[in-house]
């Protein structure tokens, strides 16, 4: 009996420690405890504030936040008696069917029924409601009673959106937990984010937290807007010509950036590159990430060396030989077979000559190499841009104590090898030629704006005065010139303006294969209009593949399609128009070829002179003179077709169907071409076509 008595007395014991515990966390430290089981369940949250927009150089919209909503719904709030949630539910369900129209009114109604049994108090009933369903889901059976007596809750969250979709993507680029930023998005965080709010909120099953209130604690304070300088109707074009000319080539990947002679300012940039699909997308920024051999938009730095050095000038000459030269051995050719022989340095930049110019720097900088190099570099060749958005590749010049540095370094330098640049950096370079030798920094924001006031304007930003005299960047942009006019690109020379830049073509070493195995980088890089430049242009073609690579034929297009409907729809280009003085107007008008009879007295009746050859000619062609017009008889042969070009459609028509052909008629005006050849003979109801201009 005592070990019984003993078990009991120490069951006893057991149970009056655990009474006594239970006593002491209820009444001696429950405050404690309950605190911080409301402070695992009940917290401030961060609310983020409303993300500014980021808009175009001509206000519009570029990416905006637009905000969404996740609907949830409380069965069991207080002020929900069984007589109202059953005389409600019918009509809600099918309010909530109708909109959606993802369930069934019958699916809806159980699940809400299922919710109030089972004591639920945050139903999710949708996520990534927009605004406008919002405002109809506030009118519903139970939700237009609010929060406390309908039990409607919601949570807004912003979804960034791009309005125009892939255009300027990348430059745009993202914000988002968990990944690097890039583009706009990223390197104005801080101005774009604004102030985060404060909110109680509760954490309930599932990890979701539910604001405990409407009201906010600490108000958030919405980020400031973006206007950048990017300009859509130019991203449009440049893009669609980019996609169109890598298309044709069926080529990896290529860039396009268009900048602002005097300011520097980026008005389109476009990256797209090969998918799997073989589709083209906005996958990296190559025009600012991709630092690569420029190879000959590099020569015009290599002559613009040697004319600042005092070496040559544009009609120094220099032998090319047959098109071969040999460098310690090793070969260098010129893409034209049998070579150029003896030809000036304007010449030899205007044809891409690369023995031209690694002759010319082999031979004044053998002695001194690193005077070279230090040439390249107070071009300012050598250092990044500065741009604010991240990734921008770092440029490449080796010094001529390099361990990498041989006898052949010099002249593939010279024409763009062994050294790196990206296309924006080169871009910067030609821009500064065309902006008589200031280098501007390339700049993508002009302001920063909040709630419709300035906030910041960023005015354009000089990072080199002067990379050289002025009688080097004069001699620069007549060999820029000389290039399209009679050089490697005359394929972009137009009759409205004038283009000047360089062509480029440039082997790119595959990583595992090195120089055995190649693939070809097209580049055109240049300005317009040549004699007053208001936008310069880089474009680079990578791996073109359907045995086309040079730079006038694959990139070149591009930049000239980019450049005649920049040209054609900016109005700053061209000089106004000055209004034609009296004295300067024509006194004679031309007139259209046709019947004598009425062309006589369209002259009597408007008091203009004529003069007639042929005092028996029917039918004429007329030539404008100074104080009179002079009538030449145009001869029609029976059974032959006759010349009715300038004529009015009417006197055409006239002429041709008496003489037994079946006229048909395309455009409008004077007739311009006729399908029959003037002078072959008729054949009866043969059909004619005159086109009309």
């Amino acid at each position: 009996m005592m070990r019984v008595y003993l078990l009991y007395f120490l069951l006893g014991v057991f149970a009056f420690a655990i009474v006594f515990k239970t006593v002491q966390i209820m009444y001696v430290q429950g405050d404690q405890w309950r605190q911080k089981a409301e402070n695992l369940t009940v917290k401030y949250r961060t609310i983020d504030a409303v993300r500014g927009n980021i808009y175009d150089y001509n206000s519009r919209l570029l990416a905006t936040s637009v905000p969404i909503y996740e609907v949830r719904f409380d069965p069991n709030a207080d002020a929900l008696s069984d007589e109202l949630f059953n005389s409600k539910v019918d009509s809600l369900a099918r309010s909530l069917s109708n909109l959606f129209r993802d369930k069934t009114p019958f699916q809806y109604k159980r699940e809400l029924v299922n919710a109030r049994n089972q004591g639920e108090r945050f139903h999710l009933i949708k996520r990534n409601v927009k605004y406008n369903d919002l405002k109809a889901m506030r009118n519903f059976p139970l939700f237009r009673r609010g929060r406390y007596k309908g039990g409607f809750i919601y949570v807004q969250q912003n979804k960034r959106q791009k309005p125009f979709r892939l255009l300027a993507a990348r430059t745009i680029g993202y914000d988002r937990e968990g990944l690097e930023s890039v583009g706009l998005e990223g390197a104005y965080h801080d101005v774009l984010h604004g102030n985060s709010g404060k909110r109680l909120m509760k954490k309930i099953a599932g990890g979701v937290w539910m604001p405990v209130n409407d009201e906010n604690e600490i108000e958030p304070e919405d980020g400031a807007d973006l206007y950048s300088t990017i300009d859509v109707n130019i991203q449009d074009v440049a893009e669609y010509a980019l996609m169109k000319q890598l298309k044709k080539h069926d080529a990896d990947h290529g860039c396009v950036v268009l900048m602002e002679v005097n300011t520097g300012e980026i008005r389109a940039i476009a990256n797209l590159q090969k998918g799997s699909d073989n589709q083209y997308y906005e996958s990296y920024n190559f025009a600012v990430g991709s630092s690569t051999e420029p190879g000959s938009t590099m020569k015009l730095a290599s002559y613009m060396a040697a004319m600042e050095d005092g070496f040559i000038d544009l009609d120094h000459k220099i032998e090319t030989g047959n098109g071969k030269h040999l460098f310690y051995d090793t070969p260098m050719y010129d893409s034209k077979e049998g070579g150029y022989g003896e030809i000036t340095v304007k010449r030899a930049f205007a044809v891409s000559s690369n023995i031209a110019i690694a002759r010319i720097i082999n031979k004044y900088y053998k002695s001194n190499p690193q005077g070279f190099v230090d040439r390249l570099k107070d071009f300012r060749l050598d250092e990044p841009t500065g741009i604010e958005i991240a990734g921008e590749g770092v440029p490449y010049i080796k010094d001529a104590d390099d361990e990498t540095w041989s006898g052949i370094t010099l002249p593939w330098m010279s024409h763009g090898y062994e050294l790196q640049l990206t296309p924006l950096q080169i871009l910067t370079f030609y821009n500064a030629v065309a902006n008589d030798g200031k280098m501007m920094k390339p700049s993508f924001v002009h302001s920063i704006q909040k709630h419709g006031r300035t906030v910041k304007d960023f005015e354009p930003v000089v990072l080199k005065d002067q990379i050289a005299s002025k009688g080097t960047i004069k001699r620069a942009q007549e060999m820029l010139e000389e290039v399209v006019l009679d050089g490697t690109a005359t394929n972009l020379r137009g009759a409205d303006y004038r283009i000047a830049g360089k062509t480029g073509t440039a082997q790119i070493a595959r990583e595992k294969f090195g120089y055995d195995d190649v693939s070809y980088q097209a580049s055109f890089c240049g300005y317009f209009p040549a004699d007053k430049p208001k936008y310069s242009c880089m474009v680079v073609v990578n791996a073109p593949s359907k045995n086309v690579y040079y730079g006038n034929l694959v990139a070149g297009p591009i930049f000239k399609e980019i450049a005649d409907k920049v040209y054609s729809t900016s109005i700053d280009i061209h000089d106004e128009l000055q209004p034609l003085q009296v004295a300067e107007r024509p006194k004679i008008p031309v007139s259209k070829n046709g019947d004598v009879d009425k062309l006589k007295t369209v002259f009597d009746r408007v008091d203009v002179k004529y003069h007639l050859n042929d005092d028996k000619a029917e039918w004429v062609f007329t030539q404008t003179g100074n104080d009179s017009v002079n009538i030449h008889e145009r001869k029609v042969t029976p059974n032959l077709v006759p010349n009715v070009r300038g004529m009015a459609v009417q006197d055409a028509v006239y002429l041709l169907e008496n003489m037994g052909l079946h006229v048909e008629v395309a455009g409008r005006g004077v007739v311009k071409q006729q399908s029959l050849r003037a002078g072959s003979r008729i054949q009866k109801g043969k059909k004619i076509k005159l086109e009309l201009t």
